[in-house]
């Protein structure tokens, strides 16, 4: 039987929402809008893959992490280098991808941590980084466990190898809702057993030939249809998953009572893009109680 969470939220939302624990992935019917959305991104918003370059290919092992790191300027933050720190502390390959700008080179911390690196261009999203992540682990790690995130997360605030133990789908999602169609957030989740054949059936939304290079396009062909994609070839859950009635997103509105019940990552954008969620003292100062510097 799931259990549930009652999470306090912010007021300008709604005071009290409910989140469920250990849901597995049911499909809905996509919103009524989607189709022309979609539509318009397969005619109009599919560009060429970023260029890319592996410099250190991964190699055979139990347990693979991908992490992307967007870099526009070409250096790493005190974020990123938390983050880097805690992913090399468990018993798992780390393969990091970055996106940057043309010309520029990887910063050389990076090999302080990393078992495999690879660059690209500053285009395509994080999918885009899964999808070569994703191709390069199967190449040379096949069978394998993948661990996926990406940089708009601080954390990880727990053990990744208890994440990795714990995962209880073949595809493990951390947070859902019901946005667009239900759904699986895609800043971190973990797969099991990565082969050439799960790659394939992946293509629809990590594809090989192709990206997306608008955000409104990311969202509509790949996050929201990820978890979708996957459930038809694997078993697929999240760990919390607000449904259709809560009309919130859990990652923003339920930040602070979901790192109460131990929740591995903070969502950067509640320092920035979305500050009017929570007061700016308030994260900064649980980050500081959880050991994080100041971003």
């Amino acid at each position: 039987m799931l259990s549930i969470l009652n999470v306090s939220v912010t007021e300008k939302i709604q005071p009290h929402t409910v989140l469920m624990r250990d849901w597995t992935f049911v499909p809905s019917t996509p919103w009524y809008g989607a189709f022309a959305h979609r539509l318009k991104a397969t005619l109009a918003g599919r560009r060429p893959p970023p260029q890319h370059q592996v410099l250190k290919s991964p190699s055979q092992r139990a347990r693979w992490i991908v992490y992307f790191v967007y870099l526009p300027d070409a250096a790493l933050t005190t974020a990123h280098r938390y983050t880097l720190e805690r992913l090399a502390q468990s018993d798992a390959g780390l393969f990091v991808v970055c996106a940057l700008p043309s010309g520029e080179k990887i910063p050389a911390a990076i090999y302080d941590y990393a078992d495999a690196v690879a660059s690209k261009g500053l285009s395509g999203f994080d999918f885009s980084a899964y999808a070569l992540g994703l191709r390069e682990i199967v190449e040379h790690s096949p069978g394998c466990d993948l661990f996926v995130l990406n940089d708009s997360v601080l954390g990880p605030f727990t053990d990744i190898d208890d994440e990795f133990a714990t995962a209880r789908w073949d595809f493990t999602g951390y947070t859902g809702q019901a946005l667009i169609e239900n759904h699986i957030q895609s800043y971190a989740f973990i797969i099991k057993s990565v082969d050439a054949a799960l790659e394939r059936a992946l293509r629809p939304v990590l594809p090989e030939k192709y990206t997306y290079d608008r955000y409104k396009d990311v969202v509509f062909q790949q996050e929201t249809r990820l978890a979708r994609i996957a459930s038809q070839h694997m078993s697929v859950g999240v760990k919390w998953f607000a449904d259709a009635s809560t009309g919130v997103d859990p990652s923003f509105f339920c930040a602070i009572s979901l790192l109460e019940t131990g929740f591995p990552f903070l969502k950067k954008s509640l320092l920035h893009r979305r500050p009017d969620i929570y007061a700016r003292d308030d994260i900064l100062g649980l980050l500081e109680t959880m050991g994080h510097p100041r971003p």
